[in-house]
């Protein structure tokens, strides 16, 4: 079986991943898994150079193929913040709860029209001897006045799709990767990785 490295020091994300690529004939391995794997600075100006980045340096440290994500939230009212800086918009070493606590302080009495949002993820899978390849998924939304339910990650609690009344972090697994910009970018990767 091939073997794919996941380039992501988050567990919850490479739960979610390995969840989308169920049945594909890859061993998925997630970068925590290799000792002493480099943590990529995210310096570029995009989410497709991060992305790229991420696969790259990986693939080199391993010497396998490596897929890496990258996901921006781009809030309307915060003119497109916080964008790339998603991961650290409360600052470096923040916690899920601190972007969050951020998010909604800087949100309080926005009307609702004015509360939209857009989750967009790269994908990037990255080839030692085949050119690389990135695909992208998105999904529109709004952010909500509260934090609500207890699954997911990151601004699962406070974003809710259009079209839908539950936030991510009230949805299942199953539900969310239907849907998510995560979840439509790695369905796209997966018929790739076929």
């Amino acid at each position: 079986m091939r073997k794919l490295v996941i380039a992501t020091q988050n567990r919850n994300k490479f739960i979610e991943m390995k969840t989308a690529f169920e049945g594909i004939s890859w061993e998925l391995i997630p970068a925590f898994d290799f000792p002493g794997a480099p943590e990529v600075e995210e310096d570029g100006k995009t989410l497709e150079e991060n992305s790229l980045k991420k696969a790259k340096i990986l693939s080199g440290f391993t010497g396998l193929p490596a897929l890496a994500d990258d996901t921006g939230l781009f809030v309307d009212a915060l003119n497109g913040q916080p964008g790339i800086y998603a991961a650290r918009f409360a600052g470096e070493k923040c916690s899920y709860e601190d972007n969050v606590r951020k998010m909604l302080e800087l949100m309080r009495g926005v009307e609702k029209e004015k509360r939209r949002a857009l989750f967009r993820t790269i994908i990037t899978i990255f080839y030692p001897d085949k050119p690389t390849q990135q695909v992208s998924g998105e999904v529109a939304g709004m952010i909500t006045e509260e934090a609500r339910g207890g699954k997911g990650f990151g601004y699962d609690p406070i974003f809710q799709p259009s079209g839908f009344s539950k936030v991510f972090a009230e949805m299942s697994l199953e539900e969310k990767n239907k849907i998510s910009h995560r979840g439509l970018a790695l369905l796209k990767a997966t018929s790739l990785l076929r």
